[in-house]
């Protein structure tokens, strides 16, 4: 079956209002789930990376111990799982108790899926640093809280920012999954237009082209991101000389 591309256009020019209003979506929940996503596996990366002193407190063991599992737990289930089963999942499980919208639910999956990713490359980052730097960092006085603060964190974010970049490409793309609970993002809305019109070969190639464009900006924005990281790391270790 040839492709009718003067009604592909046609379909793109009626049907722009929907395309437009999952795209606005798609992005919304790209965007949040991965700068919350960030947030949380920072969180969890920071304290599955904390290393058990055999000096340490039975206390303090036993708390490193349980967050250690406590995260290991999560990062297992959710990377382990996929996210379409996630979505049903809770979704329904929760809405008797939250009553949350489709929406709702979309940001808070989306979110928790991308901080057990997240985590695991924090955790890299983090184990990537000298620990040397730590010492120095205890040497001078500083807390726990500031070396991670002022010291890791920062450089871990550096070092692992082209797989965090990635991350939001993918969040980009696998947002279509939410389609699950009935989010009205792009792969819905144009699911919808290909049931209307029953062109679907013209509708999912439109479909295809406009994801294509939104992880190509995606990606070109990400890489003057790293450029100017990259550039103000060789400014700065110039200056040092």
């Amino acid at each position: 079956m040839r492709i009718d591309f003067a009604y592909a256009w046609k379909t793109l020019v009626n049907s722009w209002p929907l395309f437009a209003y999952g795209i606005r979506l798609t992005l919304e929940f790209a965007i949040v789930g991965t700068v919350v996503g960030l947030i949380l596996g920072l969180f969890v990366g920071a304290i599955h990376a904390i290393d058990i002193d055999p000096f340490d407190k039975p206390v303090t063991r036993v708390l490193k111990h349980l967050g250690h599992g406590i995260t290991s737990l999560y990062v297992w289930v959710f990377r382990g799982t996929p996210m379409m089963v996630q979505a049903v999942f809770l979704y329904y499980l929760l809405k008797p108790v939250l009553g949350w919208t489709g929406f709702t639910a979309g940001l808070f999956i989306i979110s928790i899926n991308t901080g057990a990713y997240m985590s695991e490359i924090i955790r890299s980052g983090i184990q990537s640093i000298d620990k040397g730097q730590t010492e120095a960092a205890k040497s001078i006085g500083m807390t726990n809280t500031q070396t991670m603060m002022y010291i890791i964190f920062p450089q871990a974010i550096k070092n692992t920012f082209p797989a965090i970049g990635n991350q939001l490409i993918v969040n980009i793309k696998d947002s279509c999954m939410l389609n699950a609970i009935a989010v009205t993002e792009l792969y819905f809305q144009a699911t919808s237009i290909a049931g209307s019109n029953m062109r679907y070969i013209e509708v999912y190639m439109i479909t295809a082209i406009l994801y294509l464009i939104l992880t190509t900006i995606a990606t070109a924005i990400l890489n003057m991101v790293e450029r100017k990281i990259n550039n103000t790391k060789t400014v700065t270790i110039k200056s040092n000389l």
